[in-house]
């Protein structure tokens, strides 16, 4: 399934180690970068559109265990991941899209990675 994901500027170093929970290793802290979308609002995000497997979709969804791979001096901050995962909005196809907003992380699952984007209110703009 492709998730599309608009992460608010606040929110991005979090994300960005929910990111590396979530997926393979430390370059996942890269996942959210350019501030290149935003809402009617002016607020700015960061978007990134993947593949993911239904496992990937279970675990952003329970407890967050921190990865093999990450052992001390630790890279991810388990702190930051679960603030992240806390402001998660995950839309899998029932009822209305969410639209992005400044508190909230606005995953999609589904739909194309732009058509998701525009789904969430979101329209491009030149990067930061």
């Amino acid at each position: 399934m492709r998730i599309t994901v608009a992460c608010p500027e606040t929110l991005r170093d979090d994300a960005n180690n929910l990111a590396m929970v979530l997926a393979f290793g430390p370059p996942d802290a890269l996942t959210y970068g350019a501030l290149n979308w935003q809402d009617a609002q002016g607020n700015l995000y960061a978007a990134a559109s993947f593949e993911v497997e239904p496992e990937w979709v279970a675990g952003a969804q329970s407890a967050l265990q921190r990865p093999a791979w990450d052992s001390e001096p630790y890279t991810i901050s388990m702190a930051a991941a679960n603030r992240a995962q806390a402001a998660l909005v995950f839309w899998a196809g029932e009822g209305a899209i969410p639209a992005a907003a400044p508190d909230k992380i606005t995953a999609v699952g589904g739909l194309d990675g732009l058509a998701a984007l525009a789904a969430m209110g979101l329209t491009q703009v030149e990067p930061e």
